[in-house]
């Protein structure tokens, strides 16, 4: 029989009595003891306005995100998760039920039944046992692909016209070889000649860009951008049963390549924010992210790329996608990005140092104030499974600070035996569409073939528009319709501004087809 719930417990719990769908995180918990008559929960709408799972090594974290993730799929949202450690994809699993187990849902009032998730299993570039996830240079763009190369304003400018060139010639970039090939090619003295119109690229500028090139690739990523790209819109899928899938991106040795890690993640934010439509707050989000030891995204990280973060997790709202940073500590994410999660569910800090202590005052001063709390005692003394929550109400309002007994996964805590994960992958729909590399002529192959001619003939390629236009104004008949043209006419006829145009336009439609996070809009 639970306890008789005392009248500051059900204050705070009247703060989390919400008419609408809601996922079910635990019962209050007050001087030891759980209140199962006390739910903690957080509505199914307020999911897009984000959230922070944080604390301390071994305090519960990766099984309050299964949680959530679990009740999500339930409600037909689909999930993304970022496992790191390899732990999380036991969520495809049912549980196993133990006394442990039926303890803890005795004290907050769960029905527990062991039940697994529809999943799928990813892997970047093929690099483990998941399906292969690839996107092309072209789709990065050469905004976003600066910021993750930490090219200054200069070396921004000349990758820009590095694309724009290969975008003009019908140079395809898929892989970061084509890439290299392009930039080799224009450092040279044929190339140079080729960029007198619209610019130049020195030797000095090339060399650094290939050197980060070298660096990225060194981490793993030359496995990475390449052909068939991963459609983001898998993500999005539900199973036949109505369910969300879960989507686990396994990352076993993302400590040693972060900058892999931040690539693949600036990409995927920003493809999913230029193809999803603008869809403001819903009765429940599209799709929710959460990324796993959040510390390593944002470690070492450029101000280019924290702003682009801070920029993605703002607007991203809007496209009904919401974003969950699991960490050890607030301070592990940036001001800026901190300050726009609405959702809270802190586990127990230590303080063994004086820097424990300062950051423990930290984090306490992020809590609204709490009447029935020591937040600062409560923060240290917390158990296994336990955490202070607080979310945003229906209303948009944050709800009282509650010390909370989670409830436990249904599905498998730990992750799934190699050969049932094995069998997961293999048996997935997705496996014949994205497993197998493919290696189509592009940049690279076309300038190979470029310099084995004797005569370096130029590699014919589609007309662009500008160029299209020119024919047709050649064709019989349109001469008479330039007469007259006077000033205009001789303007236009100057090989100088037609360059500047053809430079300008070009650039002008890219920035129009790109999104403003740099990367290329994406034809489905």
């Amino acid at each position: 029989m639970s306890p008789a719930v005392p009248s500051a417990v059900q204050e705070i719990a009247d703060g989390y009595a919400f008419t609408g769908p809601a996922l079910d995180l635990g019962a209050v918990l007050l001087d030891g003891t759980a209140y199962a008559g006390a739910p903690v929960r957080v509505p199914l709408g307020v999911l897009n306005r984000h959230g922070l799972v944080a604390g301390a090594t071994g305090t519960g974290k990766t099984k309050t995100l299964q949680l959530i993730a679990e009740q999500l799929s339930a409600q037909g949202v689909p999930v993304f998760l970022a496992d790191i450690k390899g732990d999380v994809s036991g969520v495809a699993a049912p549980g196993a039920p133990g006394e442990r187990t039926a303890a803890r849902a005795a004290e907050v009032g769960q029905d527990w039944r062991a039940r697994g998730c529809p999943a799928e299993f990813y892997a970047l570039g093929g690099q483990g046992t998941g399906i292969p996830l690839r996107a092309t240079v072209t789709s990065f763009g050469p905004l976003l692909l600066s910021k993750v190369l930490d090219l200054n304003e200069t070396q921004e400018a000349s990758l820009g016209l590095v694309f724009h060139y290969a975008d003009r010639q019908g140079l395809e970039l898929y892989d970061l070889k084509d890439l290299t090939a392009v930039i080799t090619f224009l450092a040279s003295p044929e190339g140079k000649e080729e960029l007198k119109g619209i610019g130049g690229l020195s030797a000095a500028t090339a060399g650094v860009i290939l050197r980060s090139l070298t660096l990225l690739e060194n981490e793993g990523a030359g496995a990475f951008f390449g052909e068939p790209e991963f459609d983001t819109a898998e993500l999005l899928r539900r199973a036949e049963d109505g369910r969300g899938v879960v989507s686990v991106l396994e990352l076993p040795a993302v400590q040693d390549r972060p900058r892999l890690f931040s690539t693949f993640l600036m990409w995927l934010l920003a493809d999913l924010y230029q193809e999803l439509p603008e869809v403001g707050d819903l009765d429940r989000p599209k799709l929710v992210f959460f990324f796993d030891e959040a510390h390593l995204l944002f470690k070492g990280a450029s101000k280019a790329f924290l702003e682009a973060i801070t920029q993605t997790v703002r607007l991203i709202r809007s496209k009904g996608v919401g974003i969950f940073f699991v960490t050890q500590t607030p301070k592990d994410v940036p001001g800026d990005v901190l300050a726009q999660l609405g959702n809270r569910v802190q586990h127990a800090l230590r303080a063994f140092t004086p820097d424990d202590a300062k950051a423990l005052r930290a984090t306490v001063s992020t809590f609204p104030k709490s009447p029935a709390y020591d937040l600062g005692e409560v923060l240290t003394s917390l158990g296994t499974g336990e955490a202070v929550v607080t979310v945003l109400s229906e209303k948009g309002a944050p709800t009282p600070v509650a010390a909370t007994r989670l409830r436990a996964p249904q599905s498998l805590m730990g992750p799934l035996e190699p050969a049932a994960l094995r069998a997961a992958v293999d048996g997935s729909a997705l496996v014949g569409k994205y497993r197998d590399a493919i290696d189509r002529e592009s940049a690279y192959e076309k300038l190979a073939a470029r310099a084995a001619r004797p005569e370096a003939e130029p590699v014919p390629v589609p007309a662009s528009a500008e160029e299209a236009e020119a024919r047709r104004e050649r064709e019989p008949g349109r001469g008479r319709e330039k007469e007259g043209a006077g000033l205009l006419g001789s303007l236009l006829g100057n090989p100088a501004l037609k360059s500047f145009a053809r430079s300008a336009g070009t650039q002008l439609g890219r920035e129009i087809s790109r999104s403003l996070f740099g990367t290329s809009r994406r034809r489905r």
